[in-house]
């Protein structure tokens, strides 16, 4: 979690492809970037507002409850 607060505060994302290249487990769904974290355990559901340079974090889960998909809905 510490290494993605670090490398989020010093991007300077314009895409998705931008945040992919950070982090290249990064996937999309809709409107939100989903984050795999702590060896895969977790899961970060953000949106991300490229124009302002902000991560807005939705949810933080672990796997089994990202695999419930209740977090669909927001993105």
């Amino acid at each position: 979690m510490k290494e993605l607060i670090k490398n989020v505060r010093k991007a300077d994302w314009q895409h998705f492809s931008d945040v992919r290249q950070t982090f290249n487990s990064a996937d999309v769904y809709g409107t939100c970037v989903i984050f795999d974290v702590g060896g895969n355990k977790y899961r970060i559901i953000a949106k991300i507002a490229y124009g302002i340079k902000v991560v807005f974090i939705r949810f933080i889960m672990t796997h089994i409850e990202y695999d419930k998909n209740k977090w669909r809905s927001d993105c």
